[in-house]
């Protein structure tokens, strides 16, 4: 029996040929899916074109070329300037706008797609370029569920685990900032680390099978640190705030001592110090939630 025609590939416009672009649109045309392309430095696309892409001379050109349009550009003001520049071509269009921003921005950009006559669906890449068109890929989808069902056979030619988070705009945004931070703040440790051991002589050879086993420990804890931040209970039974603060201190003074530069454990410590001094020092590392969400700047203490 033949496919229904609805299995046909359907067409894809890509603006933003950066190399997550790049990635994204070599996997739409990997699946037999008719791919326009657009990018301001045009000659970004002769690789995609050589493989059977369109380019379009123009954003107008490029969006009217499909009913999907999948935008990945540096920002937000990036993505909805060339979408402005598409005029009224746009309308009408689903647009899934797979660049990097904030939640705010998110309803934003929402907001714009609203008032043009635009379905929007806000997305987010969480796995590297390397990954796009392989099982490895993860992406995140939030906005209106009928669109994201409608455009999800397209969408699956990027391979990978999709996720859809729910109508709010932000949604996905909103993990993405939340977990950028975990990854950003992870390796800027890990690089601060190398630094730190191999100030004491200890290459980052040796430091790697020590270091992989704090990675493994904090993989550990997260459904934990998740369950009890949610409950809000989080107490120190096995490791209170105060002997975590005592820890900062001391990778604060031996950077100091080193010549490193120590602002991002001393930041790490100031938060600590406020926590305790709020009450909190008897709970786990998760009493610096609150001080955290209290987002107010204070003085930095010293550390002990």
């Amino acid at each position: 029996m033949s496919a229904p025609a609805d299995n046909t590939p359907r067409p894809v416009t890509v603006l933003g040929l950066g190399p997550m672009g790049q990635a994204l649109a070599r996997a739409f045309l990997a699946a037999g899916h008719p791919t326009t392309v657009w990018n301001r430095t045009a000659s970004r696309g002769d690789s995609l074109v050589a493989r059977g892409a369109l380019r379009a001379a123009t954003p107008a050109d490029a969006v009217s070329a499909s009913d999907l349009v999948v935008v990945c550009v540096l920002d937000y003001a990036a993505a909805l300037s060339v979408l402005d520049a598409a005029g009224d071509a746009a309308k009408g269009r689903t647009v899934v706008n797979l660049t990097a921003d904030t939640p705010a921005r998110a309803r934003e950009a929402a907001a714009w797609a609203q008032a043009h006559g635009v379905t929007y669906l806000d997305g987010a890449i969480m796995t590297p370029t390397s990954t796009i068109g392989t099982p490895h890929a993860v992406y995140l989808y939030s906005g209106p569920e009928d669109a994201y069902r409608a455009h999800r056979p397209t969408l699956d030619a990027l391979a990978g685990t999709p996720s859809y988070l729910g109508a709010d705009p932000a949604r996905a945004a909103s993990h993405d900032v939340a977990l950028l931070d975990l990854w950003w703040t992870s390796v800027s440790g890990l690089v601060h680390s190398i630094a730190l051991a191999r100030s004491q002589g200890v290459s980052a050879r040796d430091l790697a099978p020590f270091a992989k086993n704090i990675g493994n420990l904090l993989t550990s804890v997260i459904d934990e640190f998740a369950e009890e931040a949610d409950a809000g209970e989080h107490p120190g039974t096995e490791s209170d705030l105060v002997s975590a603060a005592a820890g900062l201190a001391h990778i604060v003074h031996a950077s100091e001592e080193a010549g490193l530069d120590a602002s991002v454990a001393r930041a790490a410590h100031a938060v600590a110090e406020r926590a305790i001094a709020e009450g909190r020092g008897h709970e786990s590392t998760l009493g610096m939630l609150r001080t955290i969400a209290a987002g107010e700047a204070r003085p930095t203490p010293a550390a002990h």
